[in-house]
């Protein structure tokens, strides 16, 4: 039984302009030289916080494709206890629990110290932009409960 409120194909088609934009957010991310694997860890941590089973699924099937250790990925969701995520992947899935946990609060300045200790400003201008772009794809693949893309199923246009 699927309770797909909107296809992420129907989106796509009655909002094109709103899915190039989101698309272009990601790739410009993508396209700054910042580590992939970093901000699919990143991606992959907003996406489990916010409930998006639709960006989970596809940043697992990236990651996978990057030869993100196996153990990483099954421990994303525990990265402070962890043990096994380097000084600057953890400094990132920090900026993108403070990024995307805001309401109520401000990002401090510890966090944003902490941060910069690891990334440039360059960089962390990007990793924040992938960051932005995720908890974007993430409200709206939560909202709509875009199907989660299967492995060996029909595939799903590329998003997130």
């Amino acid at each position: 039984m699927s309770n797909v409120r909107i296809a992420y194909d129907s989106f796509a088609k009655a909002a094109p302009a709103a899915q190039a934009a989101l698309l272009a957010m990601g790739n410009a991310a993508d396209e700054s030289g910042l580590d992939k694997e970093i901000v699919e860890l990143a991606k992959l941590r907003v996406s489990q916080i916010n409930n998006c089973a639709f960006c989970l699924q596809i940043h697992l099937n990236v990651s996978r494709k990057l030869g993100i250790a196996r153990e990483k990925l099954d421990l994303v969701a525990t990265w402070h206890e962890a043990g096994i995520f380097s000084e600057r992947e953890c400094a990132a899935l920090a900026w993108a629990e403070a990024l995307t946990q805001l309401a109520g609060h401000s990002i401090s300045d510890a966090a944003y110290d902490q941060v910069r200790r690891h990334f440039s400003e360059s960089e962390l201008v990007f990793l924040s932009t992938a960051i932005a772009a995720i908890n974007a794809w993430n409200r709206l693949g939560a909202a709509f409960h875009f199907a989660p893309p299967i492995p060996g199923k029909a595939a799903v246009s590329k998003a997130a």
